[in-house]
């Protein structure tokens, strides 16, 4: 078997699936009564912090290829990626959908009253444009405005980072333990 073939048929799958496991969790435990007292908000918490944990394990795709030379870690980025902009948009769902029951009114009057919202939002908005051209044919005719324009996932991911300190407001070492992680990733990345 080739190194291509083995990206192809053993770690894309690979980290295809093991990306669809939280969604798996979350599924099995939203039918089993694993979600607690407080399911919405425990879907809401959930997808939230694998959409962060996806974002900052795409952006540690660069910097551990070049410090392991691992090179062909390049080639689970985007579908790394594409997983967070799924997460996400799980998080989104989750409270438009099962939280505020389409109130389109309550959601504007959550968005313009609570910056954490606002913040996540804007979050989630940046997103779309990086999924949208993470194709093979965008990514070509980008060229170069490509890689300036997936560099938003690093803004994306801060207001990420800030969206859920704000939300959490009084036990903010998990929020930090992501902003800190984000700082280091920054550092490693202006290095490259």
């Amino acid at each position: 078997m080739t190194r291509q073939q083995v990206v192809r048929s053993v770690l894309k799958p690979g980290v295809f699936m093991a990306a669809l496991g939280p969604a798996a969790l979350l599924t099995w435990d939203a039918f089993h009564g694993g979600l607690g007292a407080e399911p919405v908000r425990e879907l809401q918490l959930r997808t939230g912090w694998w959409a962060l944990t996806f974002l900052l394990i795409t952006l540690s795709v660069t910097p551990l290829r070049k410090y392991s030379g691992w090179n062909d870690l390049i080639k689970v980025r985007r579908l790394l990626g594409l997983f967070a902009f799924f997460y996400a948009c799980l998080h989104f769902s989750n409270y438009v959908g099962v939280d505020q029951f389409f109130s389109w009114p309550d959601i504007i009057e959550d968005v313009l009253k609570r910056p954490w919202i606002t913040v996540g939002l804007v979050a989630l908005v940046l997103l779309f444009p990086l999924a949208a051209t993470s194709n093979a044919y965008l990514t070509r005719q980008l060229g170069k405005r490509w890689g300036t324009l997936h560099r938003l996932v690093y803004v994306s991911t801060a207001l990420g980072v800030l969206h859920f300190l704000w939300l959490v407001k009084k036990d903010t070492r998990e929020p930090i333990q992501f902003g800190l992680i984000l700082v280091l990733l920054l550092a490693l990345r202006l290095r490259l």
